[in-house]
């Protein structure tokens, strides 16, 4: 008999639901703490999960309270999210998937699971994976942007990351793929609002990522608050029973969000907790987190027959061999003890990061800085925003560590004299602070403007009608570029802003995101040439709040946009077309591509299709490009977007030198999902199109074939 079979045994139904059971421990100003009702709940056997805790010696103990003062002495599973760092802080997501390299996202993701096992963790709620094409949505800064594909080799890097080669082996942390699913169309672009998309689009776009979680071997993941298509997925039998456990095979543990069980009853598909608990438990959720509703109410619902101990054995199961993969029954102690040095590695590795996380989004000749520049007037709230920089979810991240724009500046030019003043305050009418920067910037010659977000206007329930500059950010930059001093415009933010007149003013804009300890560093590197800028956009950046949603990979219509066609799909006050498309990112080079060729014209099942073409780069700057590949299927039966990303390649170029890029598609790449959702084959024309962005006028095209056999 296995052990997790004897314990089934063994177990009360309360030690059961216990096991059920996932509790916060809460955090102080301080630090973490336990709090007193907490471990009485433990000592008892009513609590098989603690997040929010962390650091050896409070781990330590209370695991010893599970393990040595309950009956049967199973350990607790310590959890925590843990999305760009633990105690190093690397880019926000959004940021650090534009340098679209898998392996350095596989790195950041091993440095955090070693920083956090170190201190007693065996589990993140991470990778968000959730595909946005809204803005507004303040979570679009935890995930992986608007692509599926992007977004599941995002979490495959991840996973590998976080989970190593075994969960047995320390220096690793369970993985939680979240928040399965759509939460990234909720309406509006509101936190916890329904969700109304088609089926094909749960499968084409918002599934996709959380199966090659599956595939990647997840150990956990996380359902999400709302509702699809009118079903609260913490009750979603048949994506969470149906699909991830029966298609997808998926036998990890699977949890609600926060108090997301009892939210049932809100949602109006349960009367009373009772039901609420039934539903998600009979649906397919494991472990209930924070609201207590499977400890207090699944005795009742199964003296009413609304769910069979069975079900509840097989949660707790799934709950207990998590525990075994991690070893927690053999060490329950388990930390990791990192190697000297390794602190500092870690750091490298931010910095590595983060530079390779900032986009140039334009550039009017101004960037790199020139060398003669001798005094630089850095303004605006968020130059000397020291904790903004660490953006949300921080996990164990200190402000302190973190390097301001003004620090990295100051570092990367020591002999220049370097002024600065706030100006205005992130949000606020004050308005005062306006005349000061205009008197630093005349005496400039050159002025850097630091704009944008708190790191609190992002993540959860950071939600934003209008995603532009808040506060009297406008005034302040539109009073300094009228002084007219030449002016580079940072935004620190979790999202696209939408300020088209920024972009028409300033003589360079950088996304600069949330960058994480080492921003100012980065930021200086870039700024002064010591790194040449190659990161790309995971997601369109809008004009204009009105636009949104927006993202490349649209279907046509019968009535495409027409500048000659009044009666097309136009708007009467903006233009169809982004500010910047997906993939857009600018360097200090320029590579031209050329010769797009395949090696055949007509394929059939089971044949590769292998496209090349020739990168040059035309400049005196060595560089790193992304080169994209994206597929057209010209006629199908059902309507398929006008672009579908199928493959990117990253190039190192020296100055004057060209390279051949090859990109290999298998059959699975011309696929698409059929009337019942399952991948279909259709013979007919394709287009490949490949280039540094989804800006269509500026891909190479090549046309194929696939024959029926």
């Amino acid at each position: 008999m296995s052990r997790i079979e004897s314990l089934l045994r063994a177990m009360t139904l309360e030690e059961k639901l216990g096991q059920l059971n996932l509790v916060t421990a809460g955090q102080a100003a301080t630090g973490p703490i336990v709090p007193g009702e907490t471990t009485q709940d433990i000592r008892a056997g009513q609590v098989g999960g603690v997040f929010n805790l962390w650091g050896r010696d409070v781990v330590a103990r209370t695991q010893r309270l599970a393990v040595e003062e309950t009956r049967l002495g199973v350990p607790l599973i310590f959890g925590l999210d843990i999305l760009h760092g633990y105690r190093t802080i690397f880019p926000v997501p959004l940021a650090e998937v534009g340098a679209f390299d898998p392996l350095l996202w596989e790195r950041t993701a091993c440095a955090s699971a070693l920083e956090a096992t170190c201190e007693g963790i065996h589990l993140t709620f991470a990778p968000m994976l959730d595909v946005s094409r809204d803005p507004r949505w303040g979570r679009i800064a935890e995930g992986p942007g608007e692509d599926p594909f992007v977004g599941s080799k995002f979490a495959q890097a991840k996973i590998r990351g976080f989970q190593g080669e075994r969960l047995s082996d320390r220096g690793v942390l369970a993985a939680t793929a979240k928040h399965f699913c759509a939460g990234g169309a909720a309406t509006a672009g509101r936190d916890y609002a329904a969700v109304d998309v088609s089926e094909r689009m749960l499968h084409e776009v918002y599934l996709p990522p959380f199966r090659a979680a599956v595939e990647a071997g997840c150990a956990a993941i996380m359902s999400a608050f709302n509702n699809v298509n009118g079903v609260p997925m913490t009750s979603h039998g048949k994506l969470l029973n149906g699909y991830l456990r029966r298609k997808l095979d998926f036998d990890g543990v699977i949890m609600s969000d926060y108090t997301a069980v009892t939210e049932l009853v809100e949602h109006g598909v349960a009367a009373d907790l009772v039901e609420a608990a039934a539903l998600a438990l009979t649906a397919g959720v494991d472990m209930d987190m924070v609201s207590g509703a499977y400890l207090r109410c699944l005795p009742e619902a199964l003296a009413r027959g609304l769910v069979a101990e069975a079900d509840i054995d097989a949660a707790v199961a799934r709950v207990l061999r998590l525990k075994e993969r991690l070893r927690l029954f053999d060490d329950p102690y388990r930390f990791a003890a990192p190697a000297e040095g390794v602190q500092e590695a870690h750091r490298q590795l931010a910095l590595d990061a983060a530079r390779r996380a900032i986009t140039l989004l334009s550039n009017r000749g101004i960037l790199p800085l020139a060398a003669d520049v001798r005094r630089i007037a850095v303004i605006g709230p968020l130059a000397d925003a020291r904790a903004d920089m660490l953006g949300p979810w921080s996990a164990a991240g200190a402000a302190e560590n973190c390097a301001t724009i003004p620090e990295g500046l100051k570092a990367a030019l020591p002999a220049c004299d370097l002024i600065h003043c706030t100006g205005v305050s992130i949000e606020g009418d004050d308005e005062r602070g306006i005349e000061l920067a205009c008197t630093l910037a005349r005496s400039a010659d050159v002025v850097v403007l630091c704009l944008g977000e708190s790191a609190g206007m992002s993540g959860e329930a950071a939600c934003r009608a209008t995603p532009g500059l808040p506060g009297k950010q406008r005034q302040l930059a539109e009073s300094i570029m009228a002084t007219g001093a030449p002016a580079v415009a940072l935004l620190s933010c979790g999202r696209p802003l939408t300020a088209p007149w920024l972009f028409e003013q300033a003589q360079a804009v950088l996304a600069t995101w949330f960058l994480g300890d080492m921003a100012g560093h980065a930021i200086a590197d870039v700024l002064t040439g010591l790194f040449n800028p190659c990161a790309r956009l995971a997601v369109t950046w809008p004009r204009d709040v009105g636009q949104v949603p927006i993202f490349y990979a649209s279907r046509s219509t019968g009535r495409p946009p027409d500048a000659n066609n009044f009666y097309s799909s136009k708007y009467l006050d903006c233009p169809v077309e982004p500010q910047f498309p997906f993939g857009h990112g600018l360097s200090f080079a320029r590579v031209t591509l050329t010769n797009l060729r395949i090696n055949r014209l007509e394929f059939t099942l089971g044949d590769e299709v292998e496209a090349r073409v020739d990168a040059r780069n035309e400049s005196e700057v060595a560089t790193e490009e992304t080169i994209f590949l994206f597929l057209h299927d010209v006629t199908a039966r059902v309507a398929r977007p006008l672009m579908e990303l199928k493959a990117w390649a990253k190039v190192a170029l020296a100055p004057g030198k060209s390279k051949t890029v090859a990109f290999t598609l298998t059959t699975e790449s011309f696929s698409f999902p059929g009337d019942d959702m399952e991948p279909m084959f259709e013979p007919g024309a394709f287009d490949i199109l490949v280039g540094l962005s989804a800006d269509r006028k500026n891909l190479l095209t090549a046309s194929l074939r696939m024959i029926s056999t």
